[in-house]
């Protein structure tokens, strides 16, 4: 999917020479974009965020008797169907646009959440759990590509922070129901309020406007030529990139990434993403359960889980703002490290007053920096190849997200000691904080 081209807003221009009026507008075209984004992706971050936070009333629940593995490959299924949507969503939106493909998406997954709440065995939730998963991989890189798209280029990681933080922002509303109305109205309840965020499709189809570089690509300059008149663009500029683009064809990306100068970038991002998403999907889906093997009832083990996804929405914003200013390698590689830690002490039991500042920095190091990695991957390579390497990084790292929920039903299922939970995901954690160190630094390049 070559969705990843550089739309230059103002870039070259000294702001002193475009009209203040101008300014505003593109400001507020990226606002739009943004805004749209955030809406999908915190709808998108309740769709995954909700069954780590049902998963112990899905255990408890005599009807199905599901056992701690079942659970996992249940959870997993959704990530396995991402997996697959990073590909078919991405040949979809070449063919009928960005914006459509992520309007699409949303209805999609909003709907397969209500038949969730409808689904009378677990093979049925696992069904519907993976066709939302198929949709759901599909518009996050979207997502992406259209905030970079619409973003100035030197706000691009704080841009794409702001819009992203929408994913555990998703999380954290998922969480605070669940402890309003889990326990008298049952998991079901939940995944029913899962099929609201359809009432954003005629929002979007009202206000998000279609990809520039698609319009150029698909020769369709009139709408090109109405938006940028709207929001005063200059279509000229996207033009010159595109003619640029279009002389690369898909397989000169898929050669880029693995040639002699690329692949040892390729491997490194590819095993970062792994065990970022290991970690994340693995955190997300089975903290709750863990907290309460280590002692704690079910209402603290989900306000743990609610400061996990909070905090990944506040650190992603600071980390943003960090990359933007420091590089996205460094921050990446500390904020990993920071999570390890901080998960390897949760195995000592802390007292309360350590125990959220612990799970906090675990939210910024897990789901919190796998914004600013997105962001750092799509920056990094040439304009032609940044859809391809995203995609197939991102493909990468949903096999470590599918893993992740696996992971942790295995470890419970075989009755370890909780410490040695602990100990596998901070060593994920550890190893994406090393593995990002092995990136090479290229000069001339804001990465």
């Amino acid at each position: 999917m070559n969705n990843n081209e550089n739309l230059s807003i103002n870039e070259g221009k000294g702001t002193a020479a475009i009209p203040q009026k101008s300014i505003r507008t593109t400001q507020t075209l990226t606002t739009i974009v943004v805004v749209c984004c955030f809406l999908t992706i915190m709808a998108e971050g309740y769709d995954l965020g909700i069954y780590g936070a049902v998963l112990s009333s899905l255990l408890a629940d005599k009807t199905w008797t599901l056992t701690p593995i079942q659970a996992g490959l249940i959870g997993s299924y959704a990530l396995i169907g991402m997996m697959l949507g990073n590909v078919l969503i991405g040949t979809i939106s070449d063919i009928i646009g960005r914006k459509w493909s992520l309007i699409i998406c949303l209805g999609i997954f909003s709907l397969t959440m209500g038949l969730s709440a409808m689904a009378t065995s677990p093979e049925m939730l696992g069904i519907f759990r993976f066709v939302g998963g198929v949709v759901l991989g599909g518009a996050m890189p979207i997502a992406t590509a259209m905030t970079i798209e619409f973003s100035p280029p030197n706000r691009r990681s704080l841009m794409n922070a702001i819009m992203f933080s929408g994913y555990p922002i998703g999380g954290v509303l998922g969480v605070l129901l669940s402890l309003i109305f889990l326990d008298d109205h049952g998991w079901r309840f939940l995944f029913w309020l899962g099929l609201t965020p359809i009432v954003l499709v005629p929002i979007l189809i009202w206000k998000l406007p279609e990809s520039l570089n698609f319009l150029v690509s698909r020769n369709r300059r009139k709408e090109a030529e109405a938006i940028c008149m709207k929001y005063q663009l200059d279509l000229s500029s996207i033009q010159k990139t595109q003619g640029k683009t279009e002389s690369k064809s898909k397989w000169d990306a898929l050669l880029l990434i693995f040639s002699k100068l690329y692949i040892r970038t390729t491997a490194f991002f590819w095993l970062t993403f792994f065990m970022g998403l290991l970690l994340v999907y693995g955190l997300s889906t089975w903290l709750p359960k863990m907290m309460v093997q280590a002692g704690y009832p079910l209402g603290s083990s989900l306000s743990l889980l609610l400061m996990l996804n909070f905090t990944s929405a506040i650190g992603a914003l600071g980390a943003g703002a960090a990359a933007d200013r420091w590089g996205s390698k460094r921050v990446i590689s500390i904020a990993y490290f920071a999570a390890a830690v901080s998960i390897a002490l949760l195995s000592l039991k802390p007292p309360v007053v350590l125990l959220y500042p612990l799970i906090g920095i675990a939210g910024i190091g897990s789901t919190g920096i796998l914004i600013i990695l997105s962001a750092y991957i799509t920056k990094y390579f040439p304009t032609h190849a940044r859809g391809t390497a995203l995609g197939w990084a991102s493909g990468i790292g949903r096999i470590g997200a599918s893993c992740g929920p696996i992971l942790g039903g295995l470890l419970l299922a075989w009755k370890l000691d909780i410490s040695v939970n602990f100990y596998i995901f901070a060593l994920a954690a550890l190893i994406a904080s090393i593995s990002i160190l092995f990136v090479p630094v290229e000069k001339n390049r804001l990465i």
